[in-house]
C-alpha cells in the first residue's frame, strides 16, 4: 500500500469535545436498525426463506448496490491484494458464519434470544483483543467478563434443559456466532484498507453473499421458493436497512470513533430486540431472560469501560 493510501484510511477521531452530526447518525442507525433486525430476521426464515439462500440475496443485493453507487460517485473500487484478503476474511467472518448461524438458529428460536446471545460480542471482541494484544487484564475487566458469562450461562442452560436436539443446536450455534463476528470485527478494526467505506462494506457483503450461496448447496437448500408476503417485507427491510444502511454505517464508525465506543450498540440491541419479540410476535419474556438480559448489559458496560480506548 502506498504512504499516501495508508494515511486516507487511518481511523479519523476527532481531538476536540465536538460531536459530529456524522458520529451521531451512524451511531442512532446502529443502536436502532441492527436492534431491529433479529425481528426481520426471524419473520423471514420462518416465513418461507431458507436462511442461507436469504442471506446470499440480501447481500448479494446490498453489496451490488453499494458497488454501483461507488462507481456512481466516481470513487475508487479497485483494490489490491492485501486489502482483497482483509475484505474477504473479515467478509466471510461477520456474515457467513457471524450473521449466517443467527439466520439458521431462527428458525429454532425467538428473536429476542438470538439478540442476547449475540449481544454478547464486545465481551468475545475484549477477549479475543486481549489474547492478540497479549494484554494483561486489569480486575475490573476481568469482574465485567465473569458477570457477562454468567448472564451467558443464566440464558442458555434453562434453554438447553428439556430442549430438542436441533433447539440445543440452535443456541451452540448462538454461542458461536457472535465470536466470529468479534474475530471479524477485529481484523477489519486492525487492518485498514485504502477504499471508502461504502466500497468497503460491499465488497465485504459480496464476499459474504458468495459464502451464503456455498453454504445453500453444501446444505442442499431449495432455491425455488414462494415465501410469504411478510417474508418477503422482512428481506425488504434487512436488504435495504440492515445492509445497505446499518452494515456502512458500522464500517464507517470504526473508522470514526474508537471501537469500544462503536461497540455501544451491542447493549442496545438486545433491549430493542427483546421488545420487538414480544410486541410483534408474542415471544415470551421470562425471569430468566431479565436476570440474563441485566448481567449481559452490566457485561458490556463494564467491559467497555474498562478496555481502555478500544483500539
Amino acid at each position: 500500500m502506498k504512504p499516501e493510501e495508508y494515511k486516507q484510511t487511518q481511523p479519523i477521531v476527532s481531538t476536540s469535545h465536538t460531536v459530529n452530526w456524522e458520529v451521531i447518525l451512524h451511531m442512532t442507525v446502529l443502536y436502532l436498525v441492527w436492534g431491529s433486525t433479529f425481528l426481520a430476521i426471524r419473520v423471514a426464515v420462518s416465513g418461507g426463506f431458507p436462511p442461507f439462500l436469504m442471506g446470499a440475496m440480501r447481500v448479494l443485493v446490498a453489496g451490488l448496490a453499494l458497488i454501483l453507487w461507488a462507481v456512481y460517485r466516481k470513487q475508487k473500487i479497485s483494490i489490491s491484494m492485501r486489502d482483497l484478503i482483509i475484505l474477504f476474511l473479515s467478509g466471510v467472518l461477520l456474515w457467513v458464519t457471524g450473521n449466517g448461524l443467527v439466520l439458521w438458529a431462527e428458525q429454532h428460536v425467538a428473536s429476542g434470544y438470538s439478540a442476547l446471545l449475540f449481544g454478547s460480542l464486545p465481551i468475545w471482541v475484549a477477549v479475543i483483543d486481549a489474547i492478540v494484544s497479549k494484554k494483561k487484564l486489569s480486575i475490573g475487566l476481568i469482574l465485567s467478563l465473569a458477570i457477562g458469562f454468567a448472564g451467558l450461562a443464566v440464558l442458555s442452560v434453562p434453554e438447553l434443559t428439556g430442549a430438542s436436539k436441533i433447539q440445543g443446536l440452535a443456541v451452540i450455534l448462538l454461542l458461536i456466532a457472535p465470536i466470529s463476528w468479534a474475530v471479524g470485527t477485529i481484523i477489519q478494526r486492525r487492518h485498514y484498507v485504502a477504499v471508502s467505506s461504502i466500497v468497503s462494506s460491499g465488497y465485504q457483503q459480496i464476499f459474504g453473499g458468495i459464502g451464503f450461496l456455498i453454504a445453500a448447496l453444501i446444505f442442499h437448500e431449495q432455491f425455488l421458493i414462494s415465501p410469504k408476503e411478510t417474508a418477503w417485507l422482512a428481506w425488504g427491510y434487512l436488504v435495504v436497512f440492515g445492509s445497505l444502511l446499518a452494515y456502512t454505517s458500522f464500517v464507517q464508525a470504526l473508522r470514526l470513533l474508537p471501537s469500544n465506543i462503536v461497540m455501544t450498540y451491542a447493549y442496545v440491541n438486545p433491549v430493542i430486540a427483546v421488545f420487538l419479540g414480544w410486541f410483534f410476535l408474542k415471544e415470551k419474556i421470562t425471569p430468566w431472560t431479565v436476570a440474563g438480559m441485566i448481567c449481559i448489559v452490566l457485561s458490556v458496560v463494564g467491559v467497555l469501560r474498562n478496555s481502555n480506548g478500544g483500539r
